[in-house]
């Protein structure tokens, strides 16, 4: 089908906030208030901290302040990859921490465990099916780097299985397929709106105050304790935790080590049970290419076949507009790509188009710090794989505000930063070519060139 034909129809909102389901928003802070713990930002970062500080501590006062609605940003427009990586996969681990990988991937492992524990414990319904992720290979550069540390998987104790062509095609059957490399059990399948109004109403009902629609407009430190003010109503509170992602970070450090970029993806109408057959499918498994500009696509639960990626746009001077959530140019190319993938479904329309932007930071994993004394504590730069991750930073966030030594804390991950980007009009001019050199790349069989090579060796990247 032609992709303009397929896209006519195509709503221009998120999917999964495009529910009945979705709850009314909580009230807005009126009034002055105090709290033992404040909460800023109601993405997963934010969510997951307020709702274990209350399992830590039941009788702390907890308040969430979230600017908009619960999850309405990057936490209600992801691809819903729950992935137990915290490190943005196994190689960048690797790379830059090959000294604690062994330990990242345990707790990575046991942070996917304690969140589909959590699920059940606060009977949070968004859908979790734990499939595991095929990472695909669609040209033979692609398959030699997955195969790349099949020693080290097999010495970690990874549950991976590589695929050859046959193989990867009895899973899901693309004839652009060479082979794979299966992910069996680090990562599970969800909706990740369903996922933020879940943990919303686990928090309310352990007793965090939530406030929506209540964007802090500034920070005051008094040496003892931080007042945050909202349009309507201020709280005075002894610690603080910032899960506010890319958007206005009350610590102006920030800047320097996060830029926005925009990652776009489509929803298919649901497929019939035909046309689901001629595809596989069977073990609905996440599913990620081996490309430096890569596709991430998955079922959700009634067989739509959400399709994403390959487009990381950053806008020149670093700026978050709603305009840019939309970007026709990209949803073409995408759905051009899925009838090349998926020949068999070219009658397949796309209802739902959509956009959002990521933090994104030159390590491409989180990092973690502490402001104001140690007052306040902050997680960001997940760089698109947040959906699990981010409740690895909350516990680390609460970890720093209590004091504790732990092992977490005790992380190198934990303890550096990543390298800031210069400042703009640098910045732009830095990052736009960095994105030519890597689609020159995926052209060229992989070969990076100097410039990227030269960004390899000084630890700052960007990540499609």
């Amino acid at each position: 089908m032609d992709p303009l034909k397929a896209l006519a129809d195509a709503e221009r909102k998120p999917y999964w906030l495009d529910s009945p389901a979705r709850p009314e928003p909580r009230p807005r802070l009126s009034g002055h208030t105090t709290a033992g713990l404040v909460v800023v930002g109601g993405g997963f970062s934010g969510l997951w901290t307020a709702l274990m500080a209350k399992e830590r501590d039941p009788s702390l006062d907890v308040v969430l302040l979230e600017g908009r609605r619960i999850g309405w940003a990057a936490s209600g427009r992801n691809g819903g990859f729950c992935l137990a990586t915290l490190t943005h996969g196994l190689p960048n681990g690797l790379e830059r921490w090959p000294d604690e990988i062994e330990r990242l991937e345990r707790m990575g492992v046991e942070n996917l465990d304690e969140i589909e524990a959590t699920l059940r414990r606060h009977d949070i319904d968004c859908s979790f099916e734990r499939t595991g992720e095929l990472n695909v290979a669609t040209e033979q550069w692609q398959l030699d780097a997955l195969y790349e540390h099949l020693d080290l998987i097999e010495e970690l104790r990874l549950d991976y299985v590589p695929l050859d062509r046959e193989q990867i095609r009895a899973e899901i059957d693309s004839p652009t397929y060479l082979g794979g490399l299966w992910d069996r059990s680090g990562c599970a399948m969800l909706d990740p709106a369903r996922l933020a109004w879940g943990l919303r109403e686990a928090c309310v009902r352990l007793g965090v105050r939530v406030h929506e629609r209540s964007p802090v407009r500034s920070l005051d430190d008094d040496g003892a304790s931080i007042t945050l003010r909202t349009p309507h109503g201020s709280v005075t509170a002894g610690r603080v935790a910032l899960g506010t992602g890319v958007f206005s970070p009350l610590l102006r450090r920030l800047k320097h080590f996060v830029v926005p970029v925009y990652d776009y993806a489509l929803m298919t109408e649901p497929l019939s049970d035909a046309q689901l057959g001629e595809i596989g499918w069977r073990n609905r498994q996440g599913v990620g290419d081996g490309a430096n500009q890569f596709h991430y696509y998955r079922l959700t639960d009634d067989n739509r076949i959400l399709w994403g990626g390959y487009d990381a746009v950053y806008y020149n001077g670093g700026l978050v507009k709603p305009e840019y959530e939309q970007r026709d140019e990209t949803f073409v190319k995408l759905a051009g790509h899925f009838y090349d993938t998926f020949p068999q479904l070219s009658d397949v329309r796309f209802t739902h188009r959509w956009g959002g932007v990521i933090d994104t930071c030159s390590r491409f994993s989180a990092f973690y710090g502490q402001a104001h004394g140690g007052r306040l504590a902050y997680a960001v730069g997940y760089t698109g794989m947040g959906v699990g991750a981010t409740r690895f930073g909350a516990n680390v966030m609460l970890d720093l505000l209590s004091g504790q030594r732990t092992e977490r804390t005790e992380l190198r991950m934990v303890r550096e930063k990543p390298m800031p980007f210069p400042p703009e009009p640098v910045r732009s001019g830095v990052i736009q070519f960095t994105r030519w050199s890597i689609a020159k790349a995926d052209e060229h069989q992989g070969k990076r060139n100097l410039w990227l090579r030269t960004l390899d060796r000084m630890g700052l990247g960007f990540d499609s």
